[in-house]
């Protein structure tokens, strides 16, 4: 026994699967199970093709408007001269804009090492001035010889 749905979505009500099958067959369209688990399980006579057409062009639309972030890499030195800190910066606030993430990175050579707190400061520097566009994902850490920060576009 199964509960059977009309084409239109009227309950036919609970018939044997045999005359589910037959009532399919009279009206040229297939009989699918739309709910195994039920009791009695529940199936809907519907055209087959043009549910998994309709299905699939749904599917088609949610990937259209799903977006993938990508994350772009920005490397800094500790020393870093104001026009050149300028000209990264614009970098970085035309990646957030475009939507991607942004990950900074400062690189230590040497005895550089030593200052960490100078490249914190300028990663914080960077935040700070495009607070507007962009917030801190991920704090500045130390990694070895680089210390690395996060940016993601802000949300509006």
């Amino acid at each position: 026994m199964v509960r059977l749905i009309g084409p239109d979505g009227e309950q036919v009500g609970i018939v044997s699967l045999q005359e589910a099958l037959d009532y399919a067959d009279r009206l040229n369209l297939d009989l699918v199970e739309v709910a195994p688990m039920a009791e009695p399980p529940v199936c809907k006579v519907m055209d087959y093709g043009k549910y998994r057409y309709e299905q699939e062009q749904k599917a088609k639309e949610a990937r259209k408007r799903q977006t993938t972030i990508n994350i772009k890499e920005i490397k800094l030195r500790p020393k870093i001269d104001d026009h050149d800190f300028a000209t990264k910066k614009s970098h970085v606030e035309r990646f957030l804009r475009k939507g991607d993430k942004v990950k900074l990175t400062i690189m230590f050579r040497g005895r550089e090492l030593v200052h960490p707190h100078l490249g914190e400061r300028l990663l914080r520097r960077m935040a700070d001035e495009l607070a507007d566009i962009g917030e801190i994902e991920s704090e500045p850490n130390l990694d070895g010889r680089n210390m690395v920060m996060m940016l993601a576009p802000r949300r509006n």
